[in-house]
């Protein structure tokens, strides 16, 4: 067996937090390619590395803050490495980054060098190979990865190397200039390499027990979901549920390989484990709730709706002539309501609403604003009776008005739209009628 682990931030936070790593890692020697991020907080208040880099990225003109934040960056890692107690120097890397970054070197450079620094720190501590992401992530012009070229990339680096550390959340365009993925990179970088080395499992470390039923900001300590498909993740992370970088889960799914979300601090727990499917029924009948506030929705009211051929298709083309997706479109015989993210309208509300004028000449246009949205995702929903009917009587006990109703096909979720004031008591409501009451 072989397999991938990223450890995040909160992972590689302090000299104590990568004994934990050294452990997990030396325990099973089938952990081959170990993915580090940043240095995270060690405490509430603390900054995180990233955060520094980009304040020191800012402060080039200013020769005394530079100096003092660049000391701050120093001091962080030397306290790793004394608490260590490593034989180990990061001055030349740091004279080499202060160099860069007087001669113009952009955001993504500062940004990424948190976790080139803390990769050669890791490598050095586990007596792993370490490998610059920027020799085999390619990125294209338009700032997205070349998945093929990245592969190949990987495959040729790790072609005689057994164990190995990358730094995660970048790679570099064909010039050779730094790239960055977005904010929670790091999970990506894992998924390609375990995608091109077709490894049997990718571990996610990180400072939670694996994927949550409910965000515990709202619900307090939700129980954790044992196994997770990726259909059922896919809806839970697009409502806004964050484990796992959303752009990690592809070259994965492709793949056929799972993920394992684990806990640095707890490792004896089981975690998550997403898959393609699988044979274990889920404790619950859901298996997550979550959502997102701030939508709005466009209602169109016309006679004969349903009689005329090709309505939604001009509807549509009003929204695609702006640039705008739309997240929904419930709908009944003469009615059709387009649910839209509200700060994507605001900019261009009166020019969409003319356009659905001119397109459709409905008899009715209603705008409605500050609508939330949350999606009720499981397995077992589909072999379960009156799951919609048990989300209404939830709704309906903590006098919450349903604004909209939207089920799939596929009959693994159900998406619910109630006011914005309304929503962590929606949530709080559909989990006690789910969660709480079947344990």
């Amino acid at each position: 067996m072989i397999k991938v682990a990223k450890f995040g931030g909160s992972s590689c936070a302090s000299a104590e937090q990568f004994r934990k790593v050294k452990d997990i890692v030396l325990s099973d020697k089938s952990r081959h390619y170990i993915v580090v991020s940043a240095p995270g907080k060690r405490a509430s208040g603390d900054t995180k590395v990233t955060d520094l880099l980009y304040r020191l990225q800012d402060a080039v003109e200013d020769e005394k803050k530079f100096q003092e934040t660049l000391q701050t960056i120093k001091d962080r890692y030397q306290e790793i490495i004394d608490g260590l107690g490593l034989d180990f120097s990061l001055a030349a890397d740091f004279d080499r980054i202060e160099q860069d970054l007087k001669a113009g070197a952009d955001r993504d450079y500062a940004a990424s060098r948190g976790e080139f620094l803390n990769a050669k720190l890791m490598a050095a501590y586990l007596g792993f190979s370490f490998i610059d992401s920027a020799s085999c992530f390619v990125f294209k012009e338009d700032r997205c990865c070349d998945y093929q070229k990245t592969e190949e990339g990987i495959r040729a680096a790790l072609k005689d190397i057994d164990y190995a550390v990358f730094p995660g959340f970048y790679g570099a365009n064909e010039k050779g200039e730094v790239v960055t993925f977005s904010r929670g990179g790091s999970d990506v970088t894992g998924s390609l390499i375990a995608a091109a080395e077709h490894v049997d499992l990718y571990e996610n470390w990180t400072d939670v027990s694996g994927f949550l039923v409910a965000d515990p900001r709202i619900v307090p300590n939700p129980e954790v979901i044992d196994y997770i498909t990726y259909r059922e993740l896919r809806e839970l992370s697009y409502m806004g549920a964050g484990v796992l970088h959303e752009d990690a889960i592809f070259p994965v799914r492709r793949e056929g390989i799972p993920i394992q979300i684990k806990n640095t601090n707890r490792p004896e727990d089981h975690g998550t484990l997403i898959v393609q499917n699988t044979l274990k029924k889920p404790r619950f009948i859901i298996t997550g709730v979550s959502g997102k506030k701030d939508f709005c929705a466009i209602n169109i009211e016309k006679a004969m709706m349903n009689s005329e051929i090709g309505f939604a298709r001009k509807l549509l083309s009003v929204l695609e002539d702006n640039n705008i997706s739309f997240e929904h479109i419930p709908s009944g015989i003469d009615t059709m309501t387009l649910v839209i993210h509200q700060e994507e309208l605001e900019h261009c509300e009166q020019k969409i609403l003319n356009g659905i004028q001119r397109a459709v000449n409905p008899d009715l246009i209603e705008l409605e604003s500050d609508i939330a949205l949350i999606a009720v995702v499981g397995r077992g929903m589909k072999s379960s009776r009156g799951v919609a009917g048990r989300v209404f009587s939830a709704l309906a006990h903590e006098y919450i008005n349903i604004k909209m109703i939207d089920q799939g096909s596929s009959e693994y979720n159900i998406i619910i739209g109630v006011r914005n004031e309304d929503f962590e008591k929606a949530i709080r409501a559909i989990y006690k009628m789910f969660v709480m009451s079947a344990k």
